[in-house]
């Protein structure tokens, strides 16, 4: 049996690990923001860990992520000289660094660090739509 044969099921696991990823992706931001509007101890330390078990899945949800997708790529080599395809992976690279930058709030957060407002985190909650969005169509159209 090829790689090959199992190009179905591999992009249905890639699929469904992604929706998991995105999952916390969209979740954690907004978390954030319930963490930096808190005001008593017992809230902040349910956030925190919280935040932390979400970070956990969301991670494992990515990895798996990557690998279905790589094993794709491996798979289907091809993609790789489609224009759609690479713009498609620059998205991604943008949505690990925001992945990573989901883990320094977090720890700042958890260090005591609160904005003056929340406006900022709300804004930064809106980005794995976008990304989401720029993906899909890119994979689809």
């Amino acid at each position: 049996m090829r790689l090959l044969d199992f190009y179905p099921l591999l992009k249905g696991l890639h699929v469904a690990f992604m929706v998991t990823w995105f999952a916390g992706l969209f979740y954690l931001p907004r978390l954030f923001i319930y963490h930096a509007e808190a005001e008593d101890q017992t809230s902040i330390d349910r956030f925190e860990i919280m935040e932390r078990r979400l970070y956990g899945i969301m991670s494992i949800g990515a990895g798996l992520t990557l690998v279905f997708g790589l094993l794709l790529l491996w798979a289907n080599s091809a993609l790789l000289s489609q224009t759609w395809f690479q713009l498609k992976i620059v998205a991604l690279i943008a949505l690990f660094a925001y992945h990573e930058r989901c883990k320094v709030l977090m720890r700042k957060l958890a260090a005591g660090w609160k904005p003056e407002n929340t406006k900022g985190l709300r804004w930064f909650n809106e980005v794995p739509a976008l990304l989401l969005l720029v993906i899909v169509l890119l994979a689809i159209i």
